[in-house]
């Protein structure tokens, strides 16, 4: 039936942005969208005392309530319907994650979406010259010099030339009006974003050529280009991985589709956006938390309507809607920020995998150290497992060498062989990364006396102390105090700083190479926009210098000239009572070594620990990553953990003990009898304690879930949420399920 004879529905089920799971019946008012009511149209309706911006799920001709007793919708926001693989993949997202599917709208749309702006693009004017203006000589300028001018500068510029850049070469809108009144130029309006790729060819240089193994992955990924293809591209850090990336989508954009490229962190973004559009001259486009409201929703509807061949972004970026799809990219898919940790708790490398399913089009997942989940997957045969094993400095990946800190006096954290190496390596023209993953001065402050510790009131951790400026600042809550005259407890003034961050390890290297310029690169000396893109721009000059960072350094930043990395304290992760600790620790060690030796000169990684002897660590020090992943799934297997097990988290958190504990104790028990009813083939394990039970004066406690199967998990996970919504005393507890929990803390 054609849409005009269709007949207007009665019902609008709308998605409002709220924690509740459900959905809110309307009626139509007002004139109709041109095409009539569908699904993803975006409408103001009044919720509650206030007006709220949803989004139209279904049309119905019924609803559970009275129709008179329904609110009619206040406006229509829209024409047409927000981008259908959009609504699809948010709606996905919140049934699998169990979310409200409100809140997940409100979270996937930018800002002023969600605020009832247009989905339109922001215009500026643009000028071009006519056939008329190319003419050898143009009739009516003899007399106006400045005309002429103006007329010479636009023909040398083929594509033209926006009014802001018109105007700041000192000439005036009334000479533009006047060659437009002479027909010798044209004005248009141009998209902010996205607006007129070049009409010649996509590249702006010739792509690099490519070793075997290279080769041998862009064949197989070449195959694979109109289907659903997932390929695990499993290479050594400097082996050329971005270059397959760059023609792969070279491929991509050769058909006239787009590719979207995810990396883990916004300092990445810039990095890989300048690599990108130094090899394009397709508009590439950037999405991360960095960008200002408008230029968000600029590059949101630019890929939105296919302006956009090419999008980068973070995370969140896995939601934006794209006219032709063509391939996805996952950069470094191990990294752990890819999973939400607040909120809507999704992870968008998993549905970057869904959403290529979804489009029939292949998705790549790149990574030194693929995570555990990636490469069983591999080893299964789901995904096609490319490797390369070849830098394309010629050099072998540096080792880990272990050097013992037992019984070593340090300074700054270092030990005087690792000082030494430094002062060689320096002497040789070369740069050292110096990687403690510990941000100011100390991790605590001491009472040499009797033993007392900086402690947060807030929550179960110590204080760090900062120098820059001087206080103690707690890292998981943000709680920030002076530093004491002497011990609260016994009154000396003995007070030492307890171990060492980036600021004491930055101080002590300052000392001994005065001559020498040491960058510290952690958040607190990143704050300001472009710092770290300052900061690594000096860096890669070439001269000699001293890099003092967190694993911000670690991920993905390529720094040519650093020959020896140096890691102040390999323990710190080891340990932890999280089963992933190890393997998140055995990435980021052989992440932050793979910044030595990536260009003329081999590297040498030089790793501190007070754990020279443990296997784990011997194990990845003599042959790799590879082969410690490979035991670490062996070992899960043996324990049913991921990724032969599903798991699902629920975190409870109150200001009162009592509360989460009494919840805990009967959702537990509440969860087990149900499994126990319905037959299902999970494990309720707990309540129990979070691993910092608590923070910002809250307290923590979980109840896992395990199962074999997802269709069984999601189950239980389902009725757990609908008890919980049902449960009085619920609502004195703050609570979340995290499906597919990345981390326990």
């Amino acid at each position: 039936m054609p849409d005009f004879l269709r007949p207007t529905p009665r019902v609008l089920r709308v998605a409002i942005p709220s924690p509740l799971r459900r959905l809110f019946d309307y009626r139509p008012a007002g004139p109709a969208p041109s095409d009539g009511w569908h699904p993803g149209l975006r409408v103001r309706v009044p919720f509650g005392r206030r007006q709220v911006v949803g989004v139209i799920i279904e049309c119905r001709d019924e609803s559970e309530l009275p129709l008179a007793d329904l609110k009619p919708i206040d406006a229509c926001l829209d024409d047409a319907p927000l981008p259908e693989d959009w609504l699809w993949l948010c709606r996905f997202t919140a049934r699998y994650y169990q979310h409200a599917i409100g809140d997940t709208l409100h979270h996937a749309m930018p800002a002023l979406l969600r605020q009832g702006r247009a989905l339109a693009a922001r215009t500026r004017e643009h000028w071009n010259v006519t056939e008329a203006g190319h003419a050898d000589a143009p009739a009516g300028l003899e007399r106006a010099p400045r005309q002429a001018a103006l007329l010479a500068m636009l023909r040398q510029h083929p594509h033209g030339l926006v009014t802001q850049a018109v105007l700041a070469q000192s000439f005036t809108r009334e000479q533009l009006k006047a060659l437009v009144n002479k027909g010798l130029i044209e004005r248009h309006e141009q998209p902010v974003t996205g607006g007129g790729p070049p009409k010649g060819p996509a590249l702006a240089e010739p792509a690099l050529p490519l070793n075997g193994e290279q080769a041998a992955a862009m064949g197989a990924l070449h195959e694979g280009l109109d289907a659903f293809h997932p390929c695990l591209l499993h290479g050594v850090t400097g082996s050329g991985k971005t270059e397959v990336y760059l023609q792969l989508i070279e491929a991509v954009v050769g058909r006239q589709r787009q590719a979207l490229v995810l990396v883990p962190e916004i300092g990445l973004t810039p990095q890989t956006l300048e690599r990108f559009r130094k090899r394009f001259q397709v508009p590439v486009v950037a999405l991360h938390s960095g960008l200002t409201d408008h230029e968000r929703l600029d590059a949101w509807e630019a890929a939105a309507n296919g302006r956009a061949p090419i999008v980068i972004g973070t995370r969140s970026a896995i939601f934006t809607p794209l006219a032709r799809p063509g391939a996805i990219i996952v950069d470094e898919e191990h990294d752990g920020s890819f999973k939400q940790q607040e909120g809507l708790r999704y992870h968008a490398r998993d549905l970057a995998i869904i959403r290529a399913h979804r489009h029939g089009i292949p998705v790549v997942l790149g990574s030194a150290t693929p995570s555990l989940e990636s490469l069983h997957r591999a080893r299964a045969g789901d995904y096609r497992h490319l490797r390369l094993t070849r830098r394309a400095s010629r050099h072998a990946p540096a080792r880990l060498e272990l050097v013992d800190l037992r019984g070593r006096p340090r300074q700054g954290g270092l030990i005087a062989p690792v000082i030494d190496a430094i002062k060689t390596t320096l002497n040789a023209g070369h740069q050292i990364l110096v990687f403690i993953n510990r941000r100011g001065f100390a991790p605590t402050l001491a009472c040499h006396a009797c033993g007392w510790l900086a402690e947060c009131n807030h929550c179960d951790a110590h204080m760090t102390l900062h120098r820059q400026p001087p206080l103690l600042a707690c890292h998981h809550c943000d709680h920030r105090r002076g530093l004491p005259d002497a011990c609260p407890d016994c009154g000396s003034a003995d007070l030492r700083p307890l171990g060492s961050g980036t600021e004491r390890t930055e101080e002590t290297l300052a000392e001994r190479f005065p001559d020498i310029p040491v960058h510290r690169i952690d958040r607190d000396s990143t704050r300001r926009r472009d710092a770290l893109e300052r900061t690594l721009g000096e860096v890669r000059r070439g001269e000699p210098c001293l890099l003092v960072g967190t694993q911000m350094l670690a991920k993905g930043h390529h720094l040519p000239h650093v020959n020896l990395v140096v890691v102040v304290n390999a323990d710190a992760g080891l340990y932890a009572s999280d089963f992933r600790a190890l393997e998140h620790s055995a990435q980021l060690l052989e992440q932050v070594a793979g910044r030595a030796g990536r260009s003329s000169h081999p590297g040498r990684v030089l790793v501190q620990t007070l754990h020279p002897d443990d296997p784990n660590l011997r194990l990845l020090a003599a042959r790799g990553y590879d082969a410690l992943a490979e035991q670490l799934l062996e070992e899960r297997r043996a324990a049913s953990l991921p990724p032969f097990r599903f798991l699902a988290l629920l975190r409870l958190e109150s200001p009162r003990d009592s509360d989460v504990n009494e919840l805990g104790e009967r959702v537990a028990e509440a969860t087990r009898e149900h499994i126990e009813q319905r037959g299902l083939n999970v494990d309720c394990l707990g309540p129990v304690p979070a691993p910092m039970e608590r923070r910002q004066n809250r307290y923590h406690m979980q109840v896992m879930l395990g199962a074999d199967k997802r269709s069984h998990l999601h189950e239980a996970g389902a009725w757990l949420i609908a008890w919980l919504e049902a449960e009085p005393t619920a609502r004195r507890v703050r609570w979340s399920l995290d499906i597919d929990p990345q981390t326990l803390a």
